[in-house]
């Protein structure tokens, strides 16, 4: 099969798509719709973004909508009102020889009476983000009552976002009789229980490049100091003349800040991320489409559904927590047969998930180096000298000035003319680069240079431990707290290790790289009506017993007065943690005294999976760092069995 019509798809569609310029299918394609088109089956798709997914589903869906029923026939999941946007723009793009056909976008952000109003005028499908759907239904402003056809697009983010309990509840108020299209990345134990609990025995497909990536993509990576990363950025995107990108980074705030210094330095440059208005996200994505912007600084979750072609580079401000994200990220360039870059600025400690990265997929990283300044002036004088040569000359317009411009150059001869013409540009480049430093770290002798790692992960030795002013008073425990955390933050739960909540506080274990950026994102956010406060502790990582720091203890009894001496009267915790690495359990056992008597309470809660796939918001202890149980006092002290140590690492292979 190398053509869409071959593929079993009706005239109207393959016209469509040839219009669009898509002649031969993709692998997805190949194998989904003609699968789908025989209608009466649930499928699994697994495949990387930029693969062409849209299509494998939306093709064979269009086919099988009965346009003289005006009633929504099929329903589309999207986690982010840019890839729902996306879906619904394709859906129109593919049906412009069908017609009658309607379809209508429901998100956040948008005026929900004109979602219901169209609804109520009629629709064929909807494609929708969890959240404005279920506020529809509840609402009783759609019927899924004789939806057919479900699409779960981007499974697994929407569970990496938290959206659980609202596929459960969609998936509930469907027909039992209708068929699931899902489409993911990767197949976590979350995407598999959809799978196992509301799929009637599914077809699964799978693309072999699902994790080798496009290959039309050079991955590259430039080392760098920490404190050099911006200035790094800088000088490749100065020696890149025309450079059309998008700069990954891994939190709002720090997608807001690199985006607000690149526009303050003279850069074409915008931010997206989940702080912005609708209307702002539109404003900004209208600008990088038409290539007014030049430069896109957004968070992994605010670039889904991005879909824009000619994008020469995506730089990785910061690598993803996830090699998915990495492959997501990287997918946006090199889309519809050219080539491009995929660029990390790391530092030392990350040279262990390159390699990981690597392994992986099964591709080599080429190391570059951060560009002189004599480099960068280089590229902006060719530059220049380009745009002069290229430059339309309007003969008519500029010929009353012309006697007063050869006056004034009657002295210069040709050369010095020319000398002084590129100057104005590479005066400017050379005074502002006078005395740059090389920023090139160097990478001999680092530590998983070549793969290894002190803990096969290379995040991080060790959690640090953070106070955060609030607790199970304000409704929380250990789940809710870090959903929070990283929906204010923009973090992954994979950086998270132990979290203990008590009555007005709680100590959450984070990655060290990440403490500063995760206690700035939640300074000062709300919860609820509560101001939150955070402050590293000094208490070490990872124990539930063993004395908090001082300042803990004293706004430990300052702050839970309300409830008692939650910390004993002088201000301590007792407690002794068993945690068995091996079996993937952890085990508490604080004794807290309060004004009215002691009182013991023991948890016996499993603190982290022991399937190797994180769950919605992560937690756990990071199943990449060595497997040592957390340090606790006395006899409650217990040693790993180096089996059981073994054992646990082969069951994370498959990550990073």
């Amino acid at each position: 099969m190398n053509t869409f019509q071959e593929l079993g798809l009706d005239a109207r569609l393959v016209k469509s798509v040839e219009a669009l310029g898509f002649v031969t299918p993709t692998p997805i394609q190949l194998q989904a719709i003609p699968a789908l088109l025989e209608g009466g089956r649930d499928l699994v798709g697994l495949a990387q973004t930029g693969t062409g997914k849209t299509a494998a589903f939306g093709l064979p869906l269009l086919q099988l909508i009965d346009l003289s029923k005006n009633y929504p026939q099929a329903l589309i999941l999207a986690p982010t009102r840019e890839l729902c946007m996306q879906i619904y723009n394709d859906l129109q793009n593919f049906s412009t020889e069908m017609k009658g056909f309607e379809s209508v976008p429901v998100y956040g952000g948008a005026s929900i009476m004109d979602q219901m109003r169209k609804i109520k005028r009629g629709v064929h499908v909807v494609v929708a983000t969890p959240g404005r759907l279920i506020d529809l239904l509840k609402r009783k402003a759609l019927d899924l009552g004789k939806v057919k056809i479900l699409v779960l697009d981007e499974a697994d983010e929407m569970l990496n976002m938290g959206f659980k309990e609202d596929i459960d509840y969609i998936l509930e108020n469907t027909p039992d009789e209708r068929n699931t299209w899902l489409f993911s990345a990767t197949m976590p134990r979350e995407v598999s229980n959809i799978a196992k609990n509301y799929m009637d025995n599914p077809f699964e497909i799978t693309t072999e490049s699902r994790l080798k990536g496009n290959e039309n993509i050079e991955h590259c990576y430039a080392m760098v100091k920490a404190r050099d990363r911006y200035a790094a950025l800088k000088r490749f995107v100065d020696a890149n003349v025309e450079i059309f990108g998008i700069i990954f980074c891994r939190t709002r705030m720090e997608t807001q800040e690199v985006a607000e210094h690149l526009m303050r330095d003279g850069y074409n440059a915008d931010s997206l991320h989940g702080d912005l208005s609708q209307v702002q996200r539109d404003k900004v994505m209208g600008r990088y489409r038409d290539r007014s912007l030049q430069l896109l600084v957004a968070t992994d979750v605010a670039a889904r559904g991005i879909d824009v072609q000619d994008v020469t580079h995506v730089i990785h401000y910061n690598l993803p927590d996830e090699l998915e994200n990495y492959m997501h990220r990287s997918g946006r360039t090199a889309r519809a047969g050219k080539t491009g870059m995929s660029l990390a600025i790391v530092h030392t400690k990350d040279m262990g998930r390159i390699r990981q990265i690597e392994r992986s997929t099964g591709r080599t990283f080429k190391q570059l180096q951060v560009p002189n300044a004599m480099e960068v002036c280089e590229k902006q004088l060719m530059k220049l000298v380009k745009k002069i040569h290229d430059v339309k000359v309007n003969e008519k317009e500029i010929e009353p000035y012309l006697a007063s411009i050869y006056d004034e150059f009657k002295e210069l001869d040709r050369d010095a003319l020319i000398h002084r013409l590129v100057s104005i540009e590479f005066n400017r480049f050379l005074e502002y680069y006078k005395n740059a430093p090389d920023l090139n770290a160097d990478v001999r002798g680092v530590k998983g240079e070549r793969g290894e790692s002190s803990g096969g992960r290379a995040y991080g030795d060790k959690h640090s431990r953070m106070f955060v002013s609030i607790g199970s008073k304000d409704g929380l425990d250990k789940g809710k707290l870090l959903r929070f955390i990283c929906d204010t933050t923009g973090e992954k739960g994979a950086i998270f290790g132990r979290i203990d909540v008590q009555g007005v506080y709680s100590f959450v274990d984070v990655e060290p790289d990440r403490m500063e950026a995760v206690m700035t994102g939640l300074n000062g956010a709300m919860y609820q009506d509560r101001k939150v406060r955070t402050e590293l502790s000094e208490s070490k990582a990872g124990s539930n017993g063993g004395r908090s720091s001082r300042s803990s203890e004293g706004r430990g009894r300052s702050e839970g007065r309300s409830e008692g001496r939650s910390q004993g009267r002088d201000g301590r915790n007792f407690g002794g943690d068993r945690s068995r690495s091996g079996e993937g359990r952890s085990y508490g056992g604080d004794r807290n005294r309060s004004e009215g008597g002691r009182e013991r309470s023991y948890e016996r809660k499993r603190e982290m999976s022991t399937e190797g796939s994180s769950n919605s918001f992560g937690g756990g202890r990071d199943p990449w760092k060595d497997d040592k149980p957390s340090k606790s006092s006395g006899s409650d002290r217990k040693k790993e069995k180096p089996a059981e140590g073994s054992a646990r690492k082969d069951k994370y292979k498959s990550r990073w």
